[in-house]
């Protein structure tokens, strides 16, 4: 305020402390004159016409009086005002000061509360002889008065405004709530722009503030919880959620059928019934988590479930329900914790389990108005875990289905060693493989794949598998069969497609994969037919692994009649075959895959440590779908149990192929019975060669713990069963085939067919 402004200073009383110039031209009295008197003597001696001066209306000025604080007594400064307020103004001001429901401060240049309203008093109860004079960030408990002052500060020198800021007022009683006020700071300066301090209003906000955080707390529990379908991941992250910012411990035991997948119990829950110590969170845990037992009878943890009825405790040293349960009353007595509330987890009328919240140590304890808050977000979680559940549940039956379907002791001839490695996904899937022993001593490794997760992967698997069985034991070709296994799939698709809208298989496609391998321990081959699957590795007995060059035929089920070609290759005894889904087949397989080093060095050594060397390599977090690797060592049949001539054209070609079969099965120490069944069984196959078929023939017969009798030609004819009649005198060819046999059937090759028969047999090595 420039001096020329400054008319007096008076104390409480009214008496004149300073009189400076401006105050002696206006009112006529001098320093020595006035100071010492009040202001109401100098009046009414200038209303009486006191010789000792008279104040002239041509210099008097409109002033202004505002408290000052002086040597920390409050004055009251007299300063002439440019232009005085009107009658207007100073009603705005008195109202403002009197009857406004926000709490003002009036603040000089040092932040020293000069001047409140009404309103900040009664906002805290305190007198305002015990404000004013204090600097406002001390006068009240403020969480953080630097904090505030330093905003202030910046008012004071910057003039831009600080508005609602959320100030929080430490209670000056324990047990007390804190208060929550949106404090706001405006600079006040003169018509000429002198800066005079700062007017600092208060807003009580506090049930403002706490709904507001009530409301954040359960959009954090809907934002956090959920994320996982697993019972103990929702209890962690419900946990996670609420401390913490509803309360400083948190515990969720969950009925332990819930963790298994089962339905939860009905209310009231028995005694006996165990729960889980499923997610913790907090500074002292009476029990570890995971710990299975049996909830106390006489708490409130047993209580809630028997009613589902949330409990807002105070916990006292005396509480009866501590000496019902020693290991969690220390634990309780070691954190501080002096406030509780216990929660159930349900969801129909049936307990999932129950949650524990306490506030401990310097925490305001609970109110009520937190018990339908802990209830809420306990409502949610509740959802959340059952969801979880019935996913586990589903998914355990998935994963058993798969099992189920997947072979269990696959009868793997001697020809073949085979090991193999699966790495399930978490939500199970429809990676498969198959080991089907064929005519010819011949062997089909079969891999498959079917995208998606669930029972719906699984049953379609299952389909498949039984498919390809069914293809397998009429003897097709691999692309055959392939293509016939693909018609399968599209009908499968066609009728998945029809399914209600609202069925979920309905939006869910129909994709899968396959490859297909053949191997003939006899001429060592073997012919590959791949749909969709990533092309096989081969490791010769002395050599590096290669990737087989088999052509990329379509995904099972695709769109169009695009060919499964088919290719045959050598394969030397010895060798091992490598075939695998995309994920491991990407990693493992592929030229470029990470763990190719690894199969490399260890291919040649025992496929069990094998498997076992890339299972260890191979990180779970990783797989987020089934993964399956196939290997195959490959092994030659011994020459001696297999036996082939030339058979001649004409009907001469029965008895000479009866001979010759007698004789091979005396070597291999078939008994008479027997052979005589393989002698018939050989003259029929012939003798339908000889009448339907073309020349050259040739007989083959392989022991290889089934006798085979196998029977070509170079005709296509197909060979038909007829049931003859009595009078017949042909016709019954391969009716008694059929008979004697336990297996018969037809392969074409490129050029002509094999007629075959399988019987079991004891002598065969």
């Amino acid at each position: 305020m420039p001096s020329d402004d400054r008319l007096m200073r008076l104390d409480q009383a009214g008496r004149v402390l300073e009189w400076h110039r401006a105050a002696q031209e206006t009112f006529g009295w001098s320093a020595e004159e006035a100071v010492g008197r009040t202001v109401t003597s100098l009046l009414r001696a200038g209303a009486e016409g006191s010789p000792a001066g008279v104040a002239r209306p041509d210099v008097m000025r409109p002033v202004l009086v505002r408290p000052v604080l002086a040597d920390g007594t409050l004055v009251w400064e007299v300063c002439a005002a440019v232009e005085a307020a009107s009658g207007e103004d100073l009603a705005i001001l008195r109202a403002m000061f009197t009857q406004s429901p926000v709490g003002l401060h009036v603040l000089d240049d040092q932040l020293r509360i000069v001047r409140v309203n009404t309103a900040t008093r009664a906002l805290r109860g305190v007198a305002e002889d015990r404000l004013l004079g204090r600097v406002f960030s001390r006068a009240y408990g403020l969480a953080d008065p630097g904090q505030e002052e330093a905003a202030a500060r910046r008012v004071l020198e910057t003039g831009r405004a600080e508005l609602n800021r959320i100030v929080r007022v430490v209670p000056g009683t324990p047990g007390q709530e804190h208060s929550v006020y949106s404090v706001s700071y405006v600079r006040l300066e003169n018509v000429r722009g002198d800066i005079l301090g700062l007017v600092a209003s208060a807003i009580d906000v506090t049930e403002r503030e706490h709904a507001l955080w009530r409301l954040s707390v359960v959009d954090e529990v809907r934002r956090r919880v959920g994320e996982r379908l697993d019972v103990i991941s929702a209890c962690q992250e419900f946990v996670d959620a609420v401390v913490p910012r509803f309360s400083g411990i948190a515990v969720v035991e969950v009925v332990e059928e819930v963790v298994r997948g089962e339905a939860p119990p009905l209310v009231p829950v028995g005694r006996e019934v165990p729960l889980r110590r499923a997610a913790f969170r907090g500074v002292v845990s009476a029990y570890p988590v995971g710990e299975v037992r049996r909830l106390p009878y006489g708490t409130p943890f047993s209580r809630v479930l028997t009613d589902l009825r949330p409990r807002l405790i105070a916990v006292e040293e005396d509480s009866l329900w501590l000496g019902a349960d020693p290991p969690r009353a220390d634990a309780i007595r070691a954190s501080g914790a002096h406030s509780l509330i216990v929660a159930p987890l349900a969801l129909r009328g049936e307990a999932l389990g129950v949650v524990s919240f306490y506030r401990h140590r310097e925490e305001d304890p609970f109110e009520e108005a937190d018990v339908a808050l802990a209830a809420d977000v306990c409502a949610h979680a509740a959802l959340c875990i059952d969801n979880a559940r019935r996913y586990a549940r589903e998914r355990t039956i998935a994963a058993t289905v798969q099992r189920r379907l997947l072979p269990q002791r696959p009868t793997v001839p001697d020809t073949v060693d085979l090991s193999h490695l699966h790495l399930s996904a978490p939500e199970g899937g429809g990676a498969w493989f198959d080991v089907i022993g064929m005519a010819g001593s011949r062997t089909a490794l079969i891999v498959g794949e079917v995208a998606g997760h669930g029972m719906a992967a699984a049953t379609t698997m299952g389909q498949l598998r039984t498919v390809i069985h069914s293809l397998a034991s009429l003897d097709l070709a691999p692309d055959e069969l392939m293509a016939r296994l693909s018609d399968t799939a599209a009908r499968l698709a066609t009728e998945r497609a029809a399914l209600p809208a609202g069925d979920p298989l309905h939006r869910e496609p129909l994709t899968a994969s396959c490859l297909i391998a053949v191997y003939d321990p006899i001429d060592l081959t073997c012919t590959f037919v791949r749909a969709g699957l990533s092309e096989p590795v081969v490791v010769p007995p002395d050599g590096v692994p290669a990737v087989v060059p088999v052509p990329a035929g379509p995904l099972l089920a695709g769109p169009g009649n695009a060919p499964f070609p088919a290719v045959t290759v050598d394969l030397p005894a010895g060798s091992t075959l490598a075939i695998g889904t995309r994920t491991l087949a990407r990693d493992v397989l592929a030229p470029s895959g990470t763990l190719r080093a690894l199969f490399d060095e260890h291919a040649h050594g025992p496929l069990p440590e094998l498997c076992d060397t890339i299972a260890y390599a191979v990180r779970d977090g990783r797989l987020s779908e089934d993964a399956l690797l196939l290997f195959a060592r490959t092994a030659a049949l011994p020459a001696e149990r297999v036996f082939g001539c030339d058979l001649p054209p004409g009907p001469e070609a029965a008895p000479f192929a009866r001979a010759e079969a007698r004789r091979r099965l005396r070597a291999w120490g078939v008994d008479r019975e027997a052979a005589f069944t393989t002698e018939l069984v050989v003259s029929e196959l012939v003798g339908n060669a000889v009448r339907y078929g073309s020349p050259p023939m040739r007989l083959r017969l392989i022991c290889n713990g089934t006798l085979t009798c196998e029977v070509s030609d170079s005709a296509m004819s197909a060979p038909h069963l007829k049931h003859a009649r009595t009078s017949d005198e042909t016709g019954r060819g391969l009716f008694i085939v059929a008979t004697l046999a336990d297996n018969w059937g037809t392969r074409y090759q490129a050029e002509g067919k094999t007629v075959w028969a399988q019987q079991t047999l004891d002598g065969c090595p």
